[in-house]
């Protein structure tokens, strides 16, 4: 489907929001498993027996080679940690990304956490600048006319809070696979994005870092690290667009809660 938008239908896109529930309680569990001395292979292992036991598959287990069920990144680590044997530790900063597949549709979504108490105010900040910005996007697509206007949304929070997003990593479309067209920034970039239209499944994820929007790539050819070792944090949803509005397909009120306030309600398709 690359160069082609794949609009959904409305029954598809509950299949989807079944998927993203799925997700969502996967995460919760990794998350819980997150504890001092546990390994981010405990969280690995947490998020897939959950998304076994609701009898969905996962979508990040052998994508391109990758050899986990989540993504656990820790500190510099921005995003695609391979979980493994590192511990982790009081203070440390967490970012999870996992999805899952039901009846062939694809739901994905990560989120940030602090361990235990914080090493630094400027870290509890950043996750919470991270997430902002992540339904700060959310909102504005409810009624963005070009993919675009979510990016600049996204950007201002980041912007505002001196913070910069992660250059050359970006959201997505999402639907029959897990990353699809069109590509979602977390920043302005020049010329015409694509129109947004009903029956489109977005995969919005800012990845904010502290210092430089620099990284690179560790040797074991996933694990993406902020160039100056500075901090990270990932938030992501995937969001539905249907004729009536906007509906968070990986949260169970449809995003509900964090939408009140920035004047959204979220239409179930």
């Amino acid at each position: 489907m690359a160069g082609r938008i794949e609009l959904k239908t409305r029954e598809e896109m509950r299949v989807m929001a079944q998927a993203g529930v799925i997700v969502q309680r996967a995460l919760a569990a990794a998350r819980a498993a997150c504890v001092p001395g546990a390994t981010t292979a405990d969280a690995d292992t947490a998020a897939a027996r959950v998304i076994a036991e609701a009898g969905a598959t996962s979508n990040f287990l052998g994508y391109q080679g990758f050899p986990a069920t989540a993504c656990v990144s820790v500190n510099e680590e921005v995003v695609h940690g391979i979980p493994g044997h590192r511990v982790i530790a009081e203070g440390d900063l967490v970012s999870i990304d996992c999805g899952a597949i039901v009846d062939g549709w694809h739901g994905d979504s990560a989120v940030s956490f602090i361990v235990g108490e914080p090493a630094s105010r400027a870290d509890v900040a950043l996750v919470r600048t991270t997430e902002k910005a992540l339904w700060a996007g959310i909102a504005a697509l409810a009624t963005a006319d070009r993919v675009s206007d979510v990016s600049a949304a996204i950007e201002d929070v980041a912007d505002e809070a001196g913070l910069h997003p992660l250059e050359g990593y970006v959201g997505h479309g999402i639907g029959t696979a897990m990353h699809m067209e069109p590509d979602v920034p977390n920043y302005r970039v020049r010329g015409r994005s694509p129109r947004v239209r009903p029956g489109m499944c977005l995969a919005l994820e800012p990845m904010l870092v502290i210092g430089t929007p620099d990284s690179a790539i560790l040797n074991d050819e996933w694990t993406v690290v902020s160039l100056d070792g500075s901090r990270a944090a990932h938030w992501e949803h995937s969001v539905a667009v249907h004729e009536d509005g906007i509906w968070v397909l990986t949260s169970e009120d449809g995003g509900a809660a964090k939408l009140a306030p920035l004047g959204v309600t979220p239409v179930a398709p």
